[in-house]
């Protein structure tokens, strides 16, 4: 009898920089655990998140910013991570760096504005009358094309539904069955398609076929309840700027000129201020009426000391507004001169926007708390570290920082495992060398 081990046809998952981020990791007192939700250490700064998070969720923190400080490599980027996870994954989260602000073809303030409306949502409900359920047939109806020739036309298609009540074969219009083909709709899938206006949207698959093949990269979703004609509360989640772009595609005509002159343009627009006012004006309708619900993301603006002062200017404006995103700021600069100036100021930053921050300060890690980071990720990469390798590697990582320490362990899991788990980093020391050896 021939015995074969099969690898695991579990999903696979890619592995960033921050992967191991789950969360803040404080207990129901707020108080922070040494190691927890993938954060070591730094349990001032963590406690000190946890009341800007609590600070969030109650409303209370608006027109203000949080700013970490700390040197390179203290965890300012994993902190924000977690701010956002503790928010929740419905929450939007726009991460951007000071430098992305200089373009020769946007303004500054654009820029800006962009990535302030990237982390406002809007979660829009709506009850809606739909037909709803498991496709059970899909069949479109050819004729004859009344224009002549030789090919067919679609006149209808006949689509089955079946939920948990019962089951409805429905006539649909051709258009409909240009939508089922947009959505790739097949026997089997779960899918809504609205009375009113025909758009369709498909669910998932149906979880009866969850164990039709070994490994499926479908979502699979419960057979729908009640009846297949109903009314249901739709949730969409968009941002501002979704809207924006939606409304900001050019509506030229289609005469010669006017498709000369759309080429013409340049392919990057900004959106004008008095269609961002029409959509804003919209919203707080939706707001009002209780069909929209606004939820606030985070902005994270790294190497905020790249901002010049008409940026600083523009974020005091845009932290006052009604739709204002939870802003967190981070710098590894201490006193230094703002950006385009010759003034200095604490971080590079104005001191009128100072004021308006809950500033956070990351300490270094120390050796202990550097080695169970670099077990951590070790463990999420799936890296078998040998009992003198950590000590090693965590020695490097104190030396030096935390972004070059891991860089030596995971340059390639092929090639270095074996080297770095028998002769502890020796040899990728000699493999890779510091700063310092590079200008000697």
């Amino acid at each position: 009898m021939k015995i074969e081990e099969v690898q695991s046809t579990s999903r696979m998952q890619r592995i960033a920089a921050h992967t191991h981020v789950k969360g803040l990791g404080l207990n129901a007192q707020g108080v922070a655990a040494q190691s927890a939700a993938g954060l070591v250490g730094q349990e001032a700064a963590r406690e000190a998140a946890g009341i800007a998070v609590e600070l969030i969720r109650s409303k209370k923190m608006a027109g203000r910013a949080l700013l970490l400080t700390g040197a390179p490599g203290t965890g300012k980027t994993a902190l924000s991570l977690a701010v956002s996870h503790e928010l929740g994954s419905r929450v939007p989260f726009c991460p951007m760096v000071g430098s992305e602000v200089y373009s020769s073809e946007v303004k500054k303030t654009e820029v800006l504005m962009e990535n302030f409306r990237r982390a406002i949502g809007l979660r829009i409900r709506e009850m809606k009358e739909v037909y709803e359920g498991e496709v059970t047939e899909l069949t479109p109806e050819e004729a004859e094309n009344p224009l002549g020739g030789y090919g067919k036309t679609i006149t209808h298609v006949v689509v089955g539904l079946k939920t948990t009540k019962g089951t409805k074969h429905l006539k649909l219009d051709p258009s409909i069955y240009e939508s089922l083909q947009r959505e790739k709709v097949n026997v089997g899938d779960v899918i809504y398609v609205e009375a009113n206006s025909g758009a369709v949207k498909r669910v998932g698959r149906s979880d009866a076929f969850a164990t039709e093949f070994d490994l499926e990269a479908e979502e699979y979703v419960p057979l729908p309840k009640g009846d297949v004609h109903k009314k249901k509360e739709i949730v969409q989640d968009v941002t501002l700027n979704d809207l924006d772009v939606a409304n900001a595609r050019p509506q030229g005509g289609q005469d010669i000129m006017s498709l000369m002159n759309q080429m013409g343009k340049p392919k990057k627009t900004e959106i004008t201020e008095k269609l961002r006012q029409e959509i804003n004006r919209v919203v707080s309708k939706y707001l009002e009426q209780g069909i929209a619900e606004l939820v606030p993301g985070v902005l994270f603006i790294d190497e905020v000391h790249m901002l010049d002062l008409e940026c600083f200017a523009y974020l005091n404006r845009a932290l006052e507004s009604n739709l204002a995103p939870i802003v967190v700021l981070a710098t590894n600069r201490g006193m230094c001169e703002i950006h385009g100036t010759d003034f200095r100021s604490p971080h590079g930053i104005p001191v009128d926007l100072l004021d308006r921050c809950m500033i956070i300060r990351t300490q270094p890690y120390s050796l202990e708390e550097v080695a169970q980071i670099l077990a951590i990720r070790a463990q999420i990469e799936g890296i078998s570290l040998g009992d003198d390798a950590l000590p090693a590697l965590a020695e490097i990582g104190g030396r030096t920082s935390l972004r070059y320490g891991p860089l030596r362990r995971c340059v390639s899991q092929q090639r270095l495992l074996a080297l770095v788990s028998s002769v502890a980093g020796s040899k990728a020391s000699e493999c890779f060398v510091e700063v310092a050896n590079t200008i000697a």
